[in-house]
């Protein structure tokens, strides 16, 4: 069984950023910047294959990554990710052990303490409808067929450069939910994440809830007005002093009701 990363990154004039990020096995970087051109590194450990394309998108980006990927298991990585000695083995003994998996979580705590809604894996257990966002891209691993099969990308309106800022990630994993693909977290930690700074993430502003009206409403349809409210409930400590309560509402239907059009 192979490994791949598939990083999605910016602006990189050369490979240092896999010495950087401890990137031990395979790996595609997709390197976003203002030039188009191609360059491959081997050693006896592995293989780097660095795609610059000038172009922008998240979404793009990671879409790149998996359509030129070969190996049977996927990592999902930001470049802000570093790699624990030993990730490999980490996440192909986890799709050992469970053949069933389509796709696994794994614990990659941030390094940023003021991210108050970091996420920590405390136990192996089914992914499903009711905790699924929960995930961002750099925890996903999976199994590379699974998807393909499936037919399944990155969304294009959603992400970082796209028109919608975020959710690139949240709608990739309802996908293949809907498509019936076995998702199971890991408390297993393989790495870390610096999160220092965002591309799309501005603050607790205007935009920011409107996009997630209209991420809302994209994933639940006539559920996303209710869905609005409890968000609105559950991160209000994290936006209080930046948006009060029914204006996050008003903003999130206001983006809801866009979708529909």
């Amino acid at each position: 069984m192979t490994l791949e990363v598939l990083v999605s990154t910016m602006h990189q004039s050369d490979l240092e950023i896999v010495n950087r990020m401890n990137i031990r096995t395979d790996a595609i970087i997709i390197n976003q910047c203002d030039r188009n051109d191609y360059f491959q590194y081997e050693d006896e450990a592995k293989k780097i294959r660095m795609y610059s394309f000038d172009e922008k998108g998240v979404g793009l980006s990671r879409n790149s990554a998996l359509m030129r990927a070969t190996a049977d298991i996927c990592l999902m990585a930001d470049d802000d990710v570093v790699y624990d000695d030993g990730y490999e083995n980490v996440v192909l003994d986890a799709f050992k052990n469970n053949p069933r998996a389509d796709m696994m979580m794994f614990n990659v705590p941030t390094l940023n303490k003021d991210r108050k809604d970091d996420l920590n894996i405390q136990s192996h257990a089914r992914v499903n409808f009711t905790n699924f966002m929960r995930y961002g891209t750099y925890c996903i691993a999976f199994r590379r067929e699974s998807v393909i099969r499936a037919n399944i990308y990155f969304s294009l309106l959603f992400g970082g450069g796209a028109k919608y800022a975020c959710g690139e990630d949240t709608i990739f994993i309802a996908d293949c939910l809907k498509k019936g693909l076995k998702i199971y977290s890991n408390p297993a930690r393989i790495g870390t994440v610096k999160q220092e700074e965002s591309t799309w993430f501005k603050g607790y502003n205007e935009k920011y809830f409107f996009d997630r009206g209209v991420l809302h409403k994209n994933l639940f349809k006539r559920l996303s007005a209710l869905i609005n409210v409890q968000f609105a409930i559950r991160k209000y400590n994290l936006y209080k002093s930046d948006m009060d309560f029914w204006g996050a509402i008003r903003h999130m239907n206001r983006g809801s009701r866009e979708w529909e059009i």
